[in-house]
């Protein structure tokens, strides 16, 4: 893939679900089928700071996508990435398990006593019983990678509420507060002020 060509055509979002990166990119990737629209590029997700993906990842609106290869090395020049305890899996409409989401935290500094930030990363790798791909080894620079060595990253910043709260934009359900709850969440502190009666 060139360096220019990661940008979209005006007018066109990228918003892929967790399936079809795992089907229609991830997969396609590992088993050297191409890629099209080959979008996505191949970076060193751990050697980039999340602010610097700009302009060298596949950007559609706030979301960030590219390859990597695995590595147990989680820190950049200005922090690391921390691995939550949570893996999702990844289903097809016909409810097969093709692949596994992994949800890191990006904290300023060096670990442990890093800083949290707002950036989160979603790390797609393939099922290890879901997808078959052929045995092979590709050549990339002087190294072989195995199929299974490959995994598509989405880096995004968290938003923050203004009640302090970290949110994701996508996970908007529509559900809106009612004028009592407004009420509720506007009060700061002073709930350490109010008596029940008894």
């Amino acid at each position: 893939m060139e360096e220019g060509s990661i940008n979209l055509p005006p007018g066109f979002q990228f918003y892929p679900t967790d399936e079809e990166l795992v089907l229609d990119f991830l997969y396609r990737k590992a088993s050297l089928l191409p890629c099209n629209p080959n979008i996505i590029p191949d970076l060193d997700s751990y050697v980039l700071d999340p602010w610097d993906l700009s302009g060298k990842a596949l950007s559609s609106g706030n979301q960030w996508y590219f390859f990597s290869q695995k590595t147990p090395d989680l820190t950049t020049k200005n922090g690391y990435w921390k691995q939550l305890d949570i893996d999702e899996a990844i289903y097809t409409s016909s409810s097969k398990i093709v692949g596994i989401k992994k949800y890191l935290v990006f904290y300023m500094g060096e670990a442990p006593d890093g800083i949290e930030t707002s950036w989160i990363m979603h790390e797609y790798s393939l099922s290890n019983g879901g997808l078959s791909c052929a045995p092979y080894q590709r050549r990339s620079g002087k190294k072989n990678l195995d199929a299974g060595e490959w995994m598509l990253c989405r880096v995004y910043e968290r938003k923050c509420s203004q009640h302090g709260l970290w949110y994701d934009e996508d996970d908007d359900d529509g559900t809106e507060l009612s004028c009592l709850d407004e009420i509720f969440l506007s009060l700061d502190d002073d709930l350490e002020e109010i008596s029940l009666p008894n």
